[in-house]
């Protein structure tokens, strides 16, 4: 079990943070990106004493991508985790300006498919591809008004990743998207109800009991599926 190892792209802070930190509790060895130096994130590196190391990487970067699949080059994983994501506000769509929509875009449905893309050759067969999502990217459940932008683009992340399940449907490896629930991060919100060490756990429990499954999986933290 101790030689299980992850790579956790976007660890900085929030959900990542927690959930990188969470595997190497488990004895899952830890790669782990950041954007930039993370007093946090380091703080923990530091703690796990080479279980959990730190890599950086500003995944909207082509070039940041290509030199972290260089760096990591001969490196096998069983777990590749993609989770990251911005919020612009709860602008209604016709007020949202271009160059948001297209900020958004990138960073929430087109990067993490690219980091998928440059990174999936790492993955061991049986290994697992995860990508963090949302309810909110859920077009059944879109039942309540706002943050128009957001759901977009988690919707968009949705279809593209069926996408790559559809073309690499023969690679042996696990692929779902997770749904953390509602959680009070930067992103989310001081209101929400839950908190990531409440729910990163759970996720986990979902990642290690998926392992071997087949076909592209939208689950909750629960294990329950999400309608698309």
């Amino acid at each position: 079990m101790s030689n299980r190892q992850a790579l956790v792209i976007g660890a900085s802070r929030g959900l990542g943070l927690v959930l990188a930190d969470e595997l190497a509790r488990r004895g899952w060895r830890v790669i782990a990106t950041a954007r930039q130096d993370d007093a946090d994130l380091r703080a923990n590196a530091d703690a796990w004493k080479g279980r959990l190391t730190v890599e950086s990487l500003e995944m909207t970067s082509a070039d940041q991508l290509a030199a972290l699949c260089e760096r990591l080059e001969g490196s096998r994983l069983d777990l590749l985790f993609v989770n990251a994501a911005i919020d612009r506000g709860d602008l209604p769509i016709d007020k949202v300006p271009t160059e948001m929509f297209t900020e958004v875009m990138i960073t929430n449905a087109l990067s993490p498919l690219r980091a998928l893309e440059a990174l999936r050759g790492l993955v061991a067969p049986g290994g697992t591809v995860a990508v963090m999502s949302s309810e909110q990217g859920s077009i059944s459940r879109n039942t309540e008004e706002g943050y128009e932008l957001y759901k977009a683009s988690k919707a968009a992340l949705n279809q593209l990743m069926r996408s790559y399940a559809t073309r690499y449907g023969d690679d042996g490896q696990t692929k779902l998207l997770i749904d953390p629930g509602h959680n009070r991060t930067r992103l989310g919100g001081p209101d929400a109800p839950l908190t990531p060490q409440e729910s990163i756990p759970a996720v986990v429990d979902v990642l290690e009991a998926q392992t071997g499954a087949r076909g592209l999986r939208f689950l909750d933290r629960h294990g329950e599926t999400v309608p698309w």
